[in-house]
């Protein structure tokens, strides 16, 4: 990777990681070009309510009950455990939990959670979707989605896509998300690892009434549309391309 003319590194964390952890690489090489979210798929403008009640009545939601989301696969160092862990310790205990992402290879892991749900008396709190192939209309659903990895995440598609599609996002501070997420603006920052500092987030974020909510979702929608579009990666990583093929020709 590193013998490139160039080296697209999809966030500042992983061009950092890049630089201290190969001392040799010239770092002159390197550009960094964000993952891009579809906002010809992602826009709320673009989500038909029919969509949205088809959905909602196929995983059988309650009327009326906040839906906290954690989409993701089920791997451990997404923070299944730590999310689980923040529910039983938040304030507001009128919620529901969707946790989405596929078991298959994973099944042991998901009997452990499934476990530690039971172990504080959220089986009615939490729900496990193995699969959802229409995750813009699956955001839609959401008062608040979280990302509560363990480990950086190198971008955080989650955080990204959530806030393009209007969604208040609370993410583990450190990776990317500490890019793609601004805090108190868009959403909230917690500590990693940390179940009361995420609990904490998720009552606040429950607890914004309609007209902040309405802001904050302006908010997020237009700095993922300008900062993070698969229209501008695109055109970025195009552009890379285009400067190598100028300097071979000027090269020849």
């Amino acid at each position: 990777m590193l013998k490139g003319n160039r080296v697209i590194a999809i966030s500042n964390f992983i061009a950092d990681h890049i630089v201290n952890t190969y001392q040799h690489f010239d770092s002159s090489k390197l550009i960094t070009i964000p993952r891009g979210v579809d906002l010809d798929s992602f826009d709320p403008a673009l989500i038909s309510g029919s969509r949205i009640i088809e959905l909602a009545k196929k995983w059988r939601l309650p009327d009326g009950v906040p839906i906290i989301m954690m989409p993701g696969r089920l791997a451990r160092w997404k923070g299944h455990v730590v999310l689980i862990e923040a529910l039983a310790k938040m304030e507001n205990t009128n919620n529901l939990c969707m946790i989405l992402g596929r078991s298959k290879g994973n099944e042991s892991y998901r009997r452990e959670i499934e476990k530690l749900a039971r172990s504080f008396n959220l089986e009615t709190r939490i729900r496990f979707v193995d699969h959802e192939s229409d995750m813009p209309a699956a955001y839609m659903l959401a008062d608040v989605v979280v990302s509560a990895s363990t480990n950086p995440e190198a971008f955080g598609r989650v955080t990204a896509e959530a806030q393009a599609m209007g969604r208040p996002v609370i993410a583990s501070g450190h990776g990317g998300s500490r890019e793609t997420l601004l805090p108190g603006k868009t959403g909230w920052l917690v500590k990693p690892g940390d179940p009361l500092a995420l609990a904490s987030a998720i009552d606040e974020a429950l607890g914004i009434d309609g007209w902040k909510r309405e802001v904050l979702a302006a908010r997020a929608s237009r700095h993922v549309a300008k900062n993070f579009s698969l229209s501008g990666m695109c055109d970025a990583t195009l552009k890379v391309y285009s400067d190598l093929l100028k300097e071979a020709a000027n090269k020849e």
